[in-house]
């Protein structure tokens, strides 16, 4: 076994999982990402990934995995930066263990991610929202699941792993009714509940039976809903509601569109920044700022205070071609 081995594991074991306590999902991309480097390096070198050493993945093979993953792979430069980051992040631990190896770890370090354009937030509008969570088929046990869990994304904004994590204890009817949601970074968060919520949940509910630990919107056989069923079932019903709203056959509908939906909503509200941050579990509102970029109103509403004096207010709109042939007899 060479040097790279015991560092690897190390890495896992206990720096990701014993002292930062990482989430299983960055775990788990963290895991795909050295699988997929230490792939890289096998057919580069020759050597079996547990007779690699730390040498072997210098700059520049870091450099031309990074290039692999784009060029062959038609990954992303988010996805690019992603991978990279797991990768310095295995180097500042091995930096401290292996010394003799500086060099070639400060090299790796030192390569930066990669810019890219950032494309506006796509959101659903209340039309688009309304016509998407009728969708399913409520006559049937599927449909009325789907319904209710569409809704309960709509008005919370959790992310799809806090929708699949949630229990039936995580739903709170009492005074200040809420839904109460383990999120990213280990935080615990509540969401209010509206009136029309708490009917829909606990009609829900009443259907749905079971224990208090058992995952609020379930599959068939009682386990929690994977983030590709979801992501299934979010697709499929999208499809079924372009029927009643054609527009939404313009838009990819994914689980995180319904996030982005309800921030949409509650800035159209006028609810404040920070407090949509707060909604959404955000670390910083510098996330959240994403959100006055894709707002169109706020902008014309911060043109109509500049209007010149004597100007009409609102936006330009271009003359009518056929009123200008005639100004011009």
């Amino acid at each position: 076994m060479s040097d790279l081995a015991p560092l690897l594991q190390g890495f896992f074991t206990d720096k990701l999982m014993l002292q930062l306590q990482a989430s299983t999902h960055t775990v788990a991309s963290y895991r795909d990402t050295f699988k997929l480097l230490l792939g890289f390096a096998e057919l580069r070198t020759g050597r079996r990934p547990a007779r690699l050493s730390i040498a072997d993945l210098d700059a520049p093979t870091i450099g031309a995995f990074l290039q692999h993953l784009e060029t062959i792979r038609g990954n992303t430069a988010a996805t690019r930066n992603a991978r990279l980051a797991a990768i310095r992040s295995f180097f500042r631990y091995a930096a401290l263990r292996a010394p003799d190896h500086a060099a070639v770890i400060q090299r790796v370090l030192a390569i930066p991610p990669k810019r890219f354009d950032r494309a506006i937030v796509s959101y659903l509008t209340k039309t688009e929202t309304d016509a998407l969570v009728a969708a399913p088929d409520r006559t049937t046990w599927t449909g009325r699941r789907d319904h209710a869990l569409l809704l309960t994304g709509v008005h919370t904004g959790l992310r799809v792993s806090e929708l699949t994590g949630l229990k039936l204890q995580d739903v709170h009817f009492g005074t200040g009714p809420h839904l109460r949601c383990h999120g990213k970074g280990r935080k615990d968060r509540c969401t209010p509940l509206t009136t029309a919520m708490v009917k829909v949940l606990r009609t829900w509910l009443r259907e749905r039976g079971g224990d208090s630990a058992d995952p609020l919107f379930p599959t068939r056989r009682g386990t929690p809903l994977s983030r590709d069923a979801v992501e299934r079932l979010v697709a499929k019903h999208a499809k079924a509601a372009t029927a009643i709203c054609p527009s939404l056959t313009e838009k990819h509908v994914t689980p995180h569109t319904l996030r982005h939906s309800t921030a949409m909503a509650l800035l159209h509200a006028g609810v404040d920044i920070t407090v949509i941050a707060l909604w959404l579990g955000h670390e910083s509102t510098e996330t959240t700022q994403v959100y006055l970029h894709a707002d169109m109103s706020i902008k014309e509403r911060a043109l109509a205070r500049t209007t010149p004096t004597g100007s009409p207010p609102g936006r330009y709109t271009a003359p009518d071609t056929l009123l200008a042939f005639l100004d011009t007899l």
